[in-house]
């Protein structure tokens, strides 16, 4: 029976549709969970479902939700099979769609908003890891650019196919959406690597005797958790105020605005699987860190200048190198501590991501409203991204030091 599986490990098929697992995981549970609800909310206050505040806390109740799943991953594979546990979480997923489909009031939102939250979180820890670890190491850029290229697919997604579905009614809207999460369960189902599971359960058993719990707390990963962390305050100002800052800030409109975020979403959706391929070449840590270097241009760009090429291009590079810190981000980790800690310095990771992002948010609605100047987000944002840059240049020296 081992045998059987190293040989279907080993075919060509079998890999691809491991790969287009990891993608189809990220597309539901953070794209399309995530990015979907924001076109979505003029829809539903228009509709008088819910008012503009109340629309905008069921937004961050999503995010409260990943931060939850995030959080306790790790526990719940100690007693549940890790594949098990993301097949579970992508049926939730599709069914939160669904859910959402009929207006039973704020406290129905609020629950599923938080449960789609959740999900995100799990499948963001488990679902990379998965693939990567049965990856060849020579290959994991390209892999893992193109798993969270489901990420930049669902932003663009959102931009494009959302408000198209909205004009077809809001259960309308929500019904396509779940028969879209149910397809891309259907389609990753047989996708999950077999022996992943008894992986996991490996791991667990020594987890349980205190054995191989925590990965290396080494200066060089404490600098990486340090930089990836640093990147949620570094992307939270033109994820939040993007299209505010071209639509109102400028003065050029909704029609405008959107156009830009599309291209956002477009390099979202190119940028990991463009870094994954570099980073085959150069390296994880020196792609990881020019990337960090790229996003702090591309975010403080526009407070310089914001003629049409400068919108365009940097619309295009947050969110290529935003979303490419996430793929270089797991890869990075994966070569510092050996791949049974992979799974649980990634949670460390996506938590610390994810706290600083929220915080982030809060923050930049301060000093705007001190304030009232985008220059000012996107300076701090910008400098924040080329501190996390620095971060990550000094984890990838010092391992040269080391080995030298």
């Amino acid at each position: 029976m081992t045998a059987e599986t190293e040989a279907r490990a080993m075919s060509p098929a079998r890999p691809r549709h491991t790969t287009f697992s990891g993608l189809s995981a990220l597309l539901l549970g953070i794209g399309l969970s995530r990015f979907a609800f924001t076109p979505l909310i003029p829809a539903l206050v228009q509709a008088h479902w819910f008012t503009a505040a109340q629309a905008g806390y069921l937004g961050a109740t999503n995010l409260a939700g990943y931060l939850v799943g995030a959080a306790s991953t790790r526990r719940l594979a100690r007693h549940v099979p890790a594949m098990a546990l993301v097949k579970a979480a992508m049926i939730v997923g599709a069914a939160s769609f669904v859910a959402c489909a009929t207006p039973l009031g704020f406290a129905w939102y609020f629950l599923w908003r938080l449960t789609s939250g959740a999900i995100g979180g799990v499948l963001m820890v488990l679902a990379p890891t998965a693939v990567l670890a049965v990856t060849p190491v020579g290959r994991r850029g390209r892999v893992a650019g193109i798993v969270f290229t489901g990420v930049g697919a669902g932003i663009a997604l959102s931009g494009t196919v959302v408000p198209w579905l909205v004009h077809a009614g809001l259960p309308a809207a929500w019904i396509v959406l779940g028969a879209i999460g149910i397809g891309l369960t259907a389609a990753a189902w047989s996708g999950w690597p077999a022996d992943a599971s008894s992986r996991s359960a490996a791991t667990a058993g020594r987890i349980a005797h205190g054995r191989g719990s925590r990965p290396p707390l080494t200066r060089t990963v404490v600098r990486l958790l340090i930089s990836y962390g640093l990147i949620g305050l570094a992307f939270a100002p033109p994820t939040v105020y993007w299209t505010d800052f071209v639509a109102r800030g400028l003065g050029l409109g909704l029609g405008v605005g959107g156009f830009y975020w599309s291209v956002l979403g477009l390099g979202a959706a190119c940028g990991p699987m463009l870094t994954g391929i570099v980073a085959e070449r150069l390296g994880f840590a020196r792609t990881y860190t020019l990337t960090l270097v790229g996003l702090a241009a591309c975010v403080g760009a526009p407070a310089i200048w914001a003629g049409a090429p400068v919108l365009f291009v940097a619309s295009f590079g947050i969110g290529a190198f935003g979303l490419a810190t996430t793929s270089l981000g797991s890869g990075r980790a994966a070569e510092l501590v050996p791949i049974e800690h992979h799974r649980q310095l990634w949670g460390w990771m996506t938590i610390a991501y994810a706290v600083i992002y929220a915080v982030g948010g809060y923050l930049c609605a301060f000093i705007f409203s001190r304030l009232g100047s985008y220059a000012a987000l996107f300076a701090l944002g910008a400098g924040m991204a080329l501190l996390s840059a620095s971060f990550a240049w000094l984890s990838g020296r010092r391992e040269v030091i080391t080995s030298a």
